[in-house]
């Protein structure tokens, strides 16, 4: 009976990581095969956490995202999600987004909503 309960528990897990995942991809965010259920877990959190300092730092996410298959330019380039690298781990990118969310707090404590 165990075994029945672990299966079902890793399968509701594959199937949350998968629905994490395709929501990061709507993003634009890179997840890998090597990506563990709580790498993607800690990307959706960092993206999230990200795209909150974005909007309170007077970004709108609809304008500074570029559309998946089009080239068009964000009106602020630094309220972008950050591409991860086809080499960068899960951690390393949360890091970066981590950052990322320090800056656009920063921006929103000062209130500079200026262009690049």
């Amino acid at each position: 009976m165990r075994e029945e309960s672990q299966t079902s528990t890793d399968r509701d897990v594959a199937r949350v990581s998968q629905e994490l995942a395709a929501r990061l991809r709507t993003r634009n965010v890179a997840v890998h095969d090597r990506d563990t259920p709580d790498d993607i877990l800690a990307m959706v959190e960092a993206v999230e956490n990200f795209e909150t300092a974005v909007q309170a730092a007077g970004g709108d996410l609809m304008v500074d995202e570029p559309p998946a298959s089009g080239t068009a330019q964000p009106d602020v380039a630094r309220f972008l999600v950050p591409r991860r690298g086809d080499d960068e781990s899960a951690t390393a990118f949360v890091r970066r987004l981590d950052a990322a969310c320090r800056a656009a707090a920063e921006e929103a404590d000062f209130g500079d909503n200026s262009s690049v």
